[in-house]
């Protein structure tokens, strides 16, 4: 092992779902700092995938997980300068002093959680953090996602404030200004183009009428797991959505993945197959697993009926403009080819293989296989659930609903193991 998780990391992580955006405008429902990451990191993926176009499998492989890390850095940073507006954030950053002073502060207040992670995964922490300028196509990509999922909230907002707050035309002037200067990555031009346009035309608008390109209609919809709220017929402080959820998930399968010393793919293959795991639930709604297995056989007919909804809204759509690739790895993350995104798998040949976790930590814990954790990956999930429940509870929401699965995601997996490595001790650190 590397090194370790430690709840104070795991909380730390949690606690963007605490952290509201545009606290100072109206707004028509609860705009979540982590619900922003989530859709920040999914369109910098789909960016990673237009813009690897070209390049040989290193090279891809190699912008992902900067591109990945990146994003990780840059949020761990937003959770600690929470109070600090965007604007003066930029002013201090135009100061070399200022901007310094600022890093050294955040670090000495990171370090506790994040350090005894990974030493490496520490040290490019610092190093990006001490680089007040963004250079290369993984930070334009990053910093391309980051305006692409501000003004999708912006829009909700707009229309809300426009008539009586004078910011309006300001922010809208500089979202514009800005996003058009990335547009020429590779995908960009859609997206910005999207964001003008209704996803899917009108019931009864004229037949002709321009839709969005398929790359624009999936950031959309992904868009959408914002509203869906976890839990929901629970009351929870915080509340927490099914995007804000599957980038806690996705973070977690990160961190978990350097404990294991897994290969650099391996680590970027199970975070965004934690950023997608729930993806199907924009299309069904988050089912509790209770209700899933509440008659045998109601399981795989959601599973089916989600996949027969994401060839028609997701696929089909992608495969029609052209995307071939990012259907391949979609489908690759949320484990189409072997039943569940919660299989080891690996492409060996050119052909996906489902493994155990003993041999994804053997022989094919290299980039050449292209390796995925499925288990690991399903840990990631019932944690990010369990920290939901613990947090409620310790915020004064105690149900009886609540209760019972807090208890019984402890007591399932209180002295599980995987390989070598004992998982029981992150749940049994929560009393």
């Amino acid at each position: 092992m590397s090194g370790n998780i430690r709840k104070s990391l795991l909380q730390f992580v949690f606690s963007g779902s605490y952290m509201k955006r545009w606290n100072d405008k109206l707004r028509p429902v609860e705009l979540i700092e982590i619900d922003k990451q989530a859709h920040k990191m999914i369109v910098a993926w789909l960016l990673c995938q237009t813009a690897g176009r070209g390049k040989n499998r290193e090279e891809r492989h190699a912008l992902e997980q900067q591109v990945v890390e990146g994003g990780m850095f840059d949020y761990l940073f937003r959770l600690i300068i929470t109070d600090i507006k965007p604007p003066i954030l930029y002013q201090i950053k135009d100061n070399s002093e200022h901007y310094q002073r600022l890093t050294a502060w955040a670090l000495a207040e990171i370090e506790p959680h994040l350090r005894p992670l990974d030493k490496g995964f520490w040290e490019r922490f610092t190093r990006y953090l001490q680089q007040p300028e963004p250079g290369g196509l993984a930070d334009d990509i990053l910093a391309a996602a980051h305006l692409y999922a501000s003004f999708w909230e912006f829009r909700l907002l707009k229309g809300l404030n426009e008539h009586f707050d004078d910011e309006m035309p300001s922010i809208d002037a500089v979202f514009r200004e800005r996003l058009a200067g990335y547009g020429r990555l590779p995908g960009m031009a859609e997206l910005i183009a999207g964001l003008e346009k209704s996803p899917r035309r009108a019931p009864f608008e004229d037949a002709g009428a321009e839709k969005n390109s398929a790359l624009a209609g999936f950031a959309n919809l992904c868009g959408q797991l914002r509203f869906q709220k976890r839990w929901s017929q629970t009351p929870r402080i915080p509340e927490t959505s099914v995007m804000g959820h599957m980038f806690i998930v996705a973070c977690y399968a990160y961190f978990l993945s350097l404990t294991f010393n897994a290969c650099p793919t391996r680590r970027v293959n199970n975070f965004f197959s934690g950023l997608f795991h729930d993806l199907p639930e924009v299309l069904t709604r988050d089912i509790i697993s209770p209700v899933k297995k509440s008659f045998s056989g109601l399981g795989e007919l959601i599973r089916q009926y989600e996949e027969m909804e994401l060839e028609r809204r997701v696929f089909a759509p992608l495969q029609k403009e052209g995307h071939t690739d990012v259907n391949a790895r979609l489908s690759y993350y949320l484990g189409l080819a072997t039943g569940s995104e919660f299989h080891e798998c690996v492409i060996e040949g050119g052909i996906v293989r489902q493994v155990d976790f003993d041999a994804l930590q053997g022989r094919y814990n290299k980039n050449a296989f292209d390796p995925k954790d499925g288990e690991a990956l399903k840990i990631c999930d019932t944690l990010a659930a369990y920290i939901e429940a613990y947090t409620a509870m310790r915020n004064g929401i105690t149900s009886d609903q609540i209760q019972q699965a807090f208890w019984r995601m402890r007591e399932q997996n209180a002295k599980r193991m995987l390989g070598a490595i004992h998982i029981g001790g992150l749940f049994t650190d929560f009393d």
